[in-house]
């Protein structure tokens, strides 16, 4: 009762900044005798109160509320859930191998620990995150599902087609029910078409559902990319695909056990552009074999070579952790990592060639400091190059975010480049960002990728700034960028002699395409060009 009191009384009050947050909560707790106020308490009552219209809806309480804002301030809400542990084909000499957990994967990880916890059941991980999520002050309502875990191809078919339903129906059911585990697994006994019905089911209520999932992302290994698999994840909902390529350098790729050449990251980057993915390559810069110098050569070409163009890179440096081949090299002195100021350095390299149409989502994977025998144990990489000035031109680095802003003559910007045996157009809306009278810098507020090749396809239509809520109150989203990008899309393929353009939708956003004209067609959204 005491806890009730206290929240409604600091929502009656017109808090302004975080510190003065912190302080209205000390006074409460000295009042009422309570413990602190806890954010996720607070945002709680608020969301409550709000949605039985007891108080007005207070933007700049929700923003001071927020944890870790970031997560959602590219305009989606990421939620990563796992697989479970499934014997992987390949034998890298970097991957630490660890009992009951996926291949790769470390039991401390804070993604393998959430997992762990929900017993790999795919329904408890989506709820549990979108919980997490709300409880932190986020909207979780468009949600980009990250499946990880080891390769994704190799998984039993059934297995497949009944997480991602089980994903689906977590987030259709999220808010109307008590978290559960996943209905009887006895149903990945049954037949595939049964369990294709059942998805496609979810998947159709999904459209129409307050949490939608507006994008898939499935990991796999570049030699397990061919036709029938990625039918196989479109008709999942699948709309991106993260490759391990870890290097464009047979020699490299071969000392290091991988399996695969660089042949075979051609062929399914090639692959997947045709069928509209969205391509992630994680880059494995310090090697077995390399060098800083051979790295920045390798990370050069994957721009100037058409055959790779990825359209997001995360970087992975290499580690020596425990229960892999690589520990042993190690301690027997036949491996060396690179010193921090070595990869410093090599990265802000990277960086500052970068183009403008790549966005780089990571500099380092999550693994605890822990468990890191040796290489780098550096967690801020990013702060860092920030705060030596580094300036980087990829979309994360100029995408609009919660900065201040005033949009001044919104400039439609085409670039063109080879990829792949297509062509690649990244039409975007870019202009000044005014942050004070005597401050301006460019500004990316959204894009549109449109790929020629033996199809027009649209692979990635993204308008950037904080995540807001189908119907909710317009800010750089809904605010109309999108219709203007999809127009410029449709006149280029029209001017380039197609006749039809589709674009690989995420189930939850069909409902947006059908109303430009769009119709499902073969699990994309697919439009007639029409006149001349």
């Amino acid at each position: 009762m005491k806890l009730e009191k206290a929240i409604k009384e600091l929502l009656k009050l017109k808090i302004k900044s975080r510190d003065e947050l912190t302080a209205v909560k000390r006074n409460l707790a000295k009042k009422f005798g309570i413990d602190i106020l806890l954010n996720s308490e607070i945002s709680k009552e608020y969301r409550k109160l709000v949605a039985s219209k007891k108080i007005k809806v207070n933007p700049t309480l929700e923003k001071i509320l927020r944890k870790r804002a970031v997560r959602t301030l590219s305009g989606i809400a990421p939620v990563a859930v796992l697989i479970k542990p499934y014997p992987c084909p390949g034998k890298c000499v970097y991957c630490p191998s660890e009992k009951g957990v996926p291949q790769s994967y470390l039991s401390n990880e804070p993604a393998v620990m959430r997992a762990i916890r929900c017993n790999y059941d795919p329904y408890k991980q989506v709820q549990l995150r979108l919980r997490a999520l709300e409880a932190n002050g986020h909207e979780p309502n468009k949600i980009e599902l990250i499946v990880i875990g080891a390769t994704w191809s190799v998984l039993p078919k059934k297995y497949k087609y009944w997480f991602i339903e089980e994903c689906f129906r977590a987030a259709n059911e999220y808010g109307h029910k008590k978290i559960q585990m996943s209905k009887s697994k006895c149903q990945i006994k049954s037949k595939i078409q049964n369990l294709k019905k059942i998805l496609l089911k979810e998947q159709k209520k999904n459209e129409q559902s307050k949490y939608r999932l507006i994008g898939i992302t499935l990991e796999t290994r570049p030699d397990y990319i061919n036709e029938k698999e990625l039918w196989q994840m479109r008709e999942l909902g699948g709309t991106r695909v993260e490759l391990g390529v870890q290097a464009i350098d047979d020699k490299i790729l071969a000392l290091n056990k991988r399996g695969h050449g660089v042949a075979e990251i051609a062929k399914a980057t090639k692959l997947l552009k045709n069928f509209g993915f969205k391509v992630t390559y994680h880059i494995m810069p310090g090697l077995p074999g390399s060098t800083p110098a051979k790295d920045f050569k390798m990370f050069s070409r994957l721009f100037s070579d058409e055959r790779f163009q990825p359209d997001q890179i995360k970087f992975y440096p290499t580690v020596v952790t425990r229960g892999s081949l690589l520990y042993k090299w190690w301690k027997a002195g036949k491996y060396k990592p690179y010193s921090n100021e070595q990869l410093q350095n090599l990265i802000i390299k990277c960086k500052k060639i970068i183009p403008p149409y790549v966005r780089v989502i990571r500099l380092i994977r999550d693994i605890p400091k822990e468990s890191i025998i040796a290489g780098n144990i550096i967690t801020n990489l990013r702060q860092i190059m920030k705060d030596k000035g580094v300036k980087c031109n990829c979309i994360r680095c100029r995408e609009v975010g919660d900065q201040p802003f005033t949009i001044k003559n919104p400039k439609l910007t085409i670039k063109k480049y080879k990829a792949s045996g297509g062509r690649e157009y990244f039409i975007s809306v870019e202009t000044r960002l005014i942050a004070s009278r005597h401050h301006t810098s460019s500004t990316l507020y959204g894009f549109c990728r449109l790929r020629l090749g033996p199809t027009a396809i649209i692979r990635e239509l993204h308008v950037y700034g904080e995540l807001v809520p189908v119907g909710k109150n317009k800010k750089i989203q809904h605010a109309g960028l999108g219709k203007k990008l999809m127009k410029e899309a449709e006149k280029i393929a029209k001017r380039k002699g197609y006749k039809k353009i589709a674009i690989i939708s995420g189930v939850g956003v069909r409902g947006y395409y059908k109303k430009l004209g769009y119709k499902l067609e073969n699990t994309y959204m697919v439009k007639t060009l029409e006149g001349k």
